[in-house]
């Protein structure tokens, strides 16, 4: 069997795709100083009830079932999930100052036993496995755009055959970055991401800023948990699809050196490292040696960054830390 680069492409930008909405939000969460080391449980999270949302309104529905709504519903339960979660974590870390670490790994156990608890729970209620019906799998599996236009030779391919996630993640790394750098608001937020104390001096509102972008990361990571069920699990629950999907997005913020446009690419090249064993086996490498990469490569970025020592591409100074205000 030949090797087909077009084929590893499009592999990769649909394995990123989860990645990239994982990745997203722990940066925008990490922008404002709380570390969520929770992605995972949230993702889980996503997964299962994303997956519960599209599948509870397809056999209310039945055959008068909509793609468009399917999608739109799995969105918003995701999400919303996601969101639960993470106040939960925000309210520990930021009005009680609980560790964020633990405090985050907590999540992560949490969220994974909610997730496998919803999923297995409606495994249980139809006797079989959840699924959708095939009309709604083609609405969170097919490109959006006309057959016509993917049919091009190689552009085609390469631009326009993907599932909508890819498009919607896409437009949200792009408005994310602009919202961070070019707006008042995404300026305060890394200004308390930064330095706080400083921020409090200015009036900036520091837990109100703190439980937006964390709450709101957090939802956007989840989705990345709906994402990966939906398009790469093929809208079947499967608890164990998900495992790992949160770490490597962990991974990928430090890879990505805290920056929503570097997520583009930086998950197309996790998403084509993880599937790599499937696309170019070679036989005396085991495959835990590929699925190790992703993070052989995060280590290697550590290491330069550190020896650059480029403030740009550092993480928020703050990061992790609890603020106290009356020691300011």
């Amino acid at each position: 069997m030949g090797f087909n680069l077009i084929g590893l492409i499009k592999a990769a930008v649909l394995n990123g795709a989860p990645l990239l909405f994982g990745t997203s939000g722990e940066i925008l969460t990490e922008k404002s100083g709380n570390m969520n080391l929770g992605v995972e449980g949230m993702m889980y999270m996503g997964g299962a009830f994303g997956l519960a949302g599209a599948f509870l309104y397809g056999n209310a529905m039945g055959d008068a079932a909509n793609g468009f709504v399917a999608v739109i519903i799995a969105l918003v339960c995701s999400f919303l999930a996601g969101a639960f979660g993470a106040l939960i974590f925000s309210f520990l870390t930021i009005s009680l100052r609980a560790n964020q670490n633990v405090t985050g790994l907590a999540l992560t156990i949490f969220g994974t036993g909610v997730g496998q608890f919803v999923g297995e729970l409606m495994r249980i209620k139809v006797g079989g496995n959840v699924t959708v019906s095939n009309a709604l799998k083609d609405a969170f599996a097919n490109s959006i755009f006309p057959q016509a236009m993917q049919d091009i030779p190689i552009i085609g391919q390469l631009l326009f055959s993907y599932n909508p996630f890819v498009y919607l993640g896409l437009i949200m790394a792009v408005v994310m970055a602009w919202f961070l750098n070019k707006t008042r608001k995404g300026l305060y937020l890394r200004a308390v991401g930064e330095n706080p104390a400083t921020a409090d001096s200015a009036g900036i509102n520091i837990e109100k800023y703190k439980y937006i972008a964390t709450i709101v990361g957090g939802g956007i990571s989840a989705i990345g948990g709906m994402v990966y069920t939906m398009t790469i699990a093929g809208s079947v629950w499967n608890h164990s699809a998900l495992s790992g999907e949160g770490w490597v997005a962990v991974a990928l913020v430090i890879f990505c050196l805290w920056k929503p446009l570097n997520s583009l690419w930086g998950s197309v090249l996790f998403g084509g490292l993880l599937i790599l064993y499937l696309r170019l086996p070679i036989a005396f490498i085991p495959t835990q040696i590929y699925k190790v990469v992703p993070y052989i490569a995060t280590v290697v970025v550590l290491i330069l960054v550190s020896l650059r020592q480029r403030k740009e591409d550092q993480p928020p100074a703050a990061l992790g830390l609890a603020y106290f205000r009356e020691e300011r």
